[in-house]
């Protein structure tokens, strides 16, 4: 049984106690994840860093993670989920923008539009130089991109023109930096001058530092791990809860792009990332 007198003895400290928990509840939460890096632009809406892409890591296929989610808001909320098409598999979305789609509408053509897929593609970096943030060099991280940067992996690899040399970017020996060249114009995020440099050797081919970095990647494949992702009904149940019993209804609003985020996200820099970080954000804004 509680002691009133104790009780009454501690009620001096509650005001401290509880002032110090509404502060706790008051403090903005932080849902950055540590292991991304994203470049910085600055006030005039231009970055610059160099990276390195790095090799698939220990007992992995593949040096990149490629995954597709939705992001859209309807009648009853947002709808912010990973898409099982990553998967190879069936998705309740995508077979709604089919209907949609084929039947001939411009308006519903527009509805499925604004409900489209988002792609994105994750890998392991080396900061090479990130003036922004100098802190940054020299660290491994995951870098989230989308389907511009990607292009130009694939350019590499497979050059245009037969006077153009074959790169493996994800190479440790024959690989190459990437110069990440960002600009906003007409409002959009543009990477077209980005580019990857000579070839030549991480760590100028030392065996050991090269062993060290390989073993400290981040696993890619737990991204794709079918767990991430909900059940075929799971993700029926909650599309037919934002869009209602009319697969038609839609206020028009997908998650946004990057571009239209980033100035809500920061005020005096910016954060450069695909569109699935805007996912990323509203996701947990609809969570809230």
């Amino acid at each position: 049984m509680s002691d009133f007198s104790d009780f009454k003895r501690k009620s001096r400290s509650n005001l401290d106690d509880l002032s110090k928990k509404i502060q706790e509840t008051s403090e903005k939460k932080s849902y950055k994840d540590d292991r991304f890096w994203r470049p910085e632009l600055d006030k005039a809406s231009n970055g610059y860093a160099v990276i390195r892409f790095l090799p698939a890591p220990p007992n992995e296929e593949l040096p990149w993670a490629k995954l597709y989610s939705h992001g859209f808001q309807g009648k009853g909320g947002w709808f912010i989920e990973n898409s099982r098409t990553t998967l190879g598999e069936k998705d309740p979305v995508s077979e709604m923008n089919s209907e949609l789609w084929n039947s001939g509408i411009e308006a519903d053509k527009d509805i499925a539009r604004a409900r489209k897929r988002k792609l994105q593609y994750i890998s392991n970096i080396l900061v090479i130089s990130d003036p922004a943030n100098p802190q940054n060099e020299g660290k491994i991280f995951l870098y989230k991109f989308g389907k511009k940067i990607f292009d130009k992996i694939q350019e590499a690899m497979e050059p245009e023109f037969a006077d153009e040399e074959k790169v493996n970017p994800f190479d440790f020996w024959g690989g190459a930096n990437f110069k990440l060249k960002v600009r906003k114009i007409s409002g959009f995020i543009n990477y077209d001058k980005s580019e990857f440099d000579s070839p030549s050797e991480l760590f100028d081919g030392d065996d050991v530092q090269l062993e060290e970095l390989w073993k400290k990647q981040y696993s890619l494949t737990a991204f794709t791990d079918p767990s991430n992702f909900k059940s075929y009904d799971e993700l029926k149940q909650r599309l037919m809860e934002v869009v209602g019993d009319d697969i038609r209804s839609n206020d028009g609003t997908s998650a946004p792009t990057i571009e239209e985020t980033s100035e809500t996200l920061e005020s005096k820099s910016e954060s450069v990332a695909e569109e699935t970080d805007a996912l990323d954000y509203f996701e947990r804004l609809a969570k809230d």
